[in-house]
C-alpha cells in the first residue's frame, strides 16, 4: 500500500514509497543529469522546486560533502524511479521528504509535454492524498517568489582568497554554486560575495575590477538591486554572469527574458559558438531565458536544441555572460576557458 503522493496540476495523484517523510510543494521539474546527484541537491537554484530524476537510480556511490555546492538541500523535496539508503537518509536529516518507485518516465514526459507545473507532495505512515492536494493548491508559480533571493544568498559580505594577487572580484550572491568561487579563487582572484541585494555603495568599497552576477533561483525580474549594480557599473567595469546572471545582466541593459516551457536542466546541453561554430557540451539548470538581448549586447552562443541565447558579450563594455555552468559541477569542462576570458578582460 502507498505511503506517498504526488500531486500535479489538474489534481492528479500519483501514488508512491516513501522514502524521508513530510510534506512540501513546489515547481515540479526534472533535470536529466546521470551523475552529480548530490551537486544537483544542494544547487541553490532549485529553490522552491521539487526534482525529478530522469535517470532511474539515484545513490549509487554514496553521499559525499565535499561534492556539496552549497551548505543544504535547496528543491522541497526529490523523486526517483530508485533511491538508495544513503540518499535517503541524508535527505531525511535534511527535512526534506523523498519518494520513490513511482514511473519517473511519465513524469518526465508529462512535463515534456504540459510544462514544469505545480506540485504538491505528501509521504510518510499517516499521509493521504488529500494531504499532496493541500500541498499542490498552495503551490506559487516561480514569478511569485518575489524575494526568493533572500533565502539563497550571504547575510553579510564573505571574502575568498583575501590578499590574492589577481583581481578583486565582486560575486553578487543571487544564489552562487560554491564552484563558482572556486574556479576563481583557482585562478588566484580576491571574491567579496554580496548580498543579492547589495547596495552600490557596499560594492564600491572594495573597488572591484570585476562584477560578476552569479546564477541562482527564480525569475530575474525579481533581482532588481542587482540589475541597479548593472545599470551603474557598465561601462566603467568588466562585467560577466553565469544563468540568471546572464538573465539579470540583459535586463538590466535593456533586454527582455521569459518563462520556459520546462527549461533545461541536465549536463548534456549542446551549445554552439557562433563565431568559431564548434559545439560544446554544457551543464544547465534554468526555467527562464532572454528573449530578447536588446542593442547593447550580441549574441555568440545558442543552443543547438532551441536557439535559445547561450552567450552574450559586448566587447565595448567589457560584457561576457553565458546561460550554461562553465564550471560544470556535475558535468563536462568543455567551457571553463570561462573564466580565464572575464579575468583576463579584469585585468585589462
Amino acid at each position: 500500500m502507498a505511503d506517498a503522493y504526488v500531486a500535479i496540476e489538474g489534481d492528479r495523484v500519483i501514488e508512491a514509497r516513501a522514502r524521508a517523510p513530510g510534506t512540501a510543494r513546489g515547481e515540479l521539474v526534472f533535470t536529466t543529469a546521470y551523475t552529480g546527484y548530490e551537486e544537483s541537491l544542494t544547487d541553490p537554484s532549485y529553490e522552491e522546486q521539487v526534482l525529478t530524476f530522469s535517470y532511474p537510480l539515484i545513490g549509487n556511490y554514496g553521499v559525499r560533502e565535499e561534492r556539496f555546492e552549497s551548505d543544504r538541500v535547496h528543491p522541497r523535496a526529490a523523486v526517483a524511479r530508485e533511491m538508495t539508503d544513503d540518499v535517503a537518509e541524508w535527505l531525511e536529516s535534511e527535512g526534506i521528504p523523498a519518494v520513490d518507485h513511482l514511473d519517473t518516465r511519465d513524469i518526465v514526459t508529462e512535463i515534456r509535454d504540459e510544462g514544469a507545473m505545480k506540485c504538491g507532495i505528501a509521504a510518510g505512515p499517516d499521509a493521504t492524498e488529500q494531504d499532496a492536494l493541500d500541498e499542490l493548491h498552495e503551490c506559487k508559480h516561480m514569478s511569485d517568489h518575489t524575494d526568493i533571493g533572500a533565502q539563497v544568498s550571504v547575510d553579510d559580505v564573505e571574502v575568498h582568497n583575501e590578499g590574492g594577487d589577481g583581481a578583486t572580484v565582486a560575486l553578487v550572491d543571487c544564489g552562487a554554486k560554491g564552484s563558482i568561487t572556486e574556479s576563481l579563487v583557482e585562478r588566484d582572484a580576491e571574491v567579496h560575495i554580496f548580498p543579492y541585494d547589495a547596495s552600490e555603495d557596499d560594492v564600491a568599497a572594495v573597488d572591484p575590477d570585476l562584477l560578476f552576477i552569479s546564477n541562482g533561483p527564480g525569475d530575474p525580474e525579481n533581482f532588481e538591486q542587482a540589475g541597479e549594480l548593472v545599470e551603474t557599473y557598465v561601462g566603467d567595469v568588466p562585467l560577466a554572469g553565469i544563468c540568471l546572471g546572464q538573465q539579470v545582466v540583459a535586463n538590466a541593459l535593456g533586454g527582455e527574458t521569459e518563462k520556459m516551457e520546462f527549461g533545461h536542466r541536465g549536463v548534456n546541453q549542446p551549445v554552439r559558438d557562433l563565431r568559431s561554430n564548434q559545439v560544446v557540451m554544457t551543464t544547465q539548470n534554468h526555467g527562464y531565458t532572454v528573449a530578447d538581448p536588446g542593442d547593447k549586447l550580441d549574441v555568440t552562443q545558442v543552443n543547438v536544441n532551441d536557439d535559445t541565447p547561450e552567450g552574450l558579450e559586448n566587447d565595448d563594455l567589457n560584457i561576457i555572460t553565458r546561460q550554461y555552468h562553465p564550471e560544470a559541477n556535475p558535468g563536462p569542462h568543455d567551457s571553463l576557458g570561462f573564466f580565464d576570458d572575464v579575468l583576463g578582460m579584469a585585468g585589462e
